[in-house]
């Protein structure tokens, strides 16, 4: 019988492993596994030890080649306290049963651990509907190999054994719980657009972002609201909406779940419900941390998930946040101011080019530049209720 369980309960030294693949550089995997170190530390691991191997492609049955995993597997004996190792792709159930079989320690994937996560953030009715849909999503292609163990080796006559039973058992179980879990939160999709129906001709504003960008930070700056923000991936699943104004007009703000690199794609489809709130939103703000290495990647990543929701034909206004940490990371103390400023001056006119001039650069944390941020905001929303509600538009000056 197929057990809803978390993955992660306590502290636990994991060990990361990823593929160098041939259009990748080996910074850029390692870049990867420090993603995946702070996904594991949100959920409660600590990444003690990495391996990285460059092949053209997975091998089918463990993943990586026999000699990394003979490595692997003579770390974990000389350490012995080594209780999971944590792929940065997708594994096969066969996979993970094989590797598990050599290692003899817990082994999960990224989708996985993203899961645990979503999990023990879940805490809404919709959150936790969408994440035990997108588990059970993850666990139905899954079953063979965990069910392998069980089957009797051979073939012939007499060779059925009890494994074939419980896997189409639990086969059955998975599907039906699937059909469930999706007229569920059907339901819930129906009483979600009620309530956005309800809220008026309001103009909406949504936040989105890679995880961990600051939108709730801003959210809380821009609404005075006190949204739940702290250092960690995924702090913010569930949609929080609130009435903002500015300058006598009133628009809704709302916070959404953040994105990340090789998001788990019945994760995405779990989610729907919660990113309609993106796809029926008049403007977007795209908040990107730009003091993170990657940020490029990061504004990328978002973008694309954008145009699969299909959230792609709305004023985009992209927020440059944590400009403090962008220069305290980039300048040392003696460069001169005027070299500073040519390089500061450099940055904002080429993403200025870059968004059409709908760019603003802030420190959210240290209340820097906000009020150009609140201007460029009320542009865009008085932009926005001139063509949805012209009769409404000439109040709000």
């Amino acid at each position: 019988m197929i057990e809803n369980k978390k993955i992660i309960r306590q502290q636990e030294n994991a060990i990361l492993v990823g593929l160098v693949y041939k259009e990748q550089t080996e910074p850029m995997v390692n870049e990867y596994l420090d993603e995946l170190a702070f996904l594991a530390e949100t959920a409660g691991a600590r990444a003690v030890k990495r391996f990285t191997q460059k092949l053209p492609h997975p091998d089918s049955k463990i993943f990586v080649g026999k000699g990394k995993l003979e490595e692997i597997k003579n770390y974990i004996r000389l350490k012995e306290n080594i209780s999971l190792v944590i792929f940065d792709d997708e594994l096969t159930g066969s996979q993970i049963q094989n590797i598990e079989k050599e290692l003899q320690v817990k082994t999960i994937d990224r989708s996985d651990l993203i899961l645990d996560i979503f999990a023990s953030r879940a805490k809404t009715a919709q959150a936790k509907t969408q994440v035990e849909l997108a588990q059970y999503q993850y666990i139905l292609p899954r079953l063979k190999g965990m069910w392998k163990h069980l089957e009797r080796q051979g073939g012939g006559v007499g060779t059925r054994g009890p494994g074939e039973t419980e896997i189409e058992t639990d086969r059955r179980i998975v599907k039906d719980k699937i059909g469930l879990l999706r007229k569920r939160l059907a339901e819930i999709d129906k009483q979600a657009f009620t309530q956005r129906k309800d809220r008026g001709e309001f103009i909406r504003v949504a936040l989105v972002g890679y995880t961990n960008v600051g939108k709730s930070t801003i959210m809380n700056v821009l609404s005075k609201s006190d949204v739940f923000a702290e250092n960690k991936l995924f702090a913010t699943l569930d949609t929080t909406t609130r009435k903002v104004v500015f300058e006598q007009t009133p628009f809704l703000l709302s916070d959404t779940v953040g994105f990340i690199r090789k998001l788990p794609h019945h994760l995405v489809e779990s989610f729907k419900s919660t990113l309609d709130e993106v796809r029926e939103a008049d403007v977007l703000m795209h908040v990107v941390d730009i003091s993170h290495p990657q940020y490029e990647e990061q504004l990328s990543v978002v973008n694309k998930t954008l145009a699969e929701i299909g959230a792609t034909d709305k004023p985009v206004i992209t927020i440059f946040n944590k400009m403090d940490k962008y220069e305290a990371g980039a300048f040392d103390e003696w460069l001169e101011p005027e070299v500073k400023n040519e390089i500061l001056k450099d940055l904002k006119l080429r993403w200025q080019n870059e968004t059409e001039g709908n760019c603003v650069f802030v420190s959210a944390t240290e209340r820097k530049n906000l009020d150009g941020l609140r201007q460029a905001v009320l542009n865009a929303v008085r932009d926005m209720y001139r063509i949805r509600y012209p009769y409404k538009a000439e109040f709000f000056y």
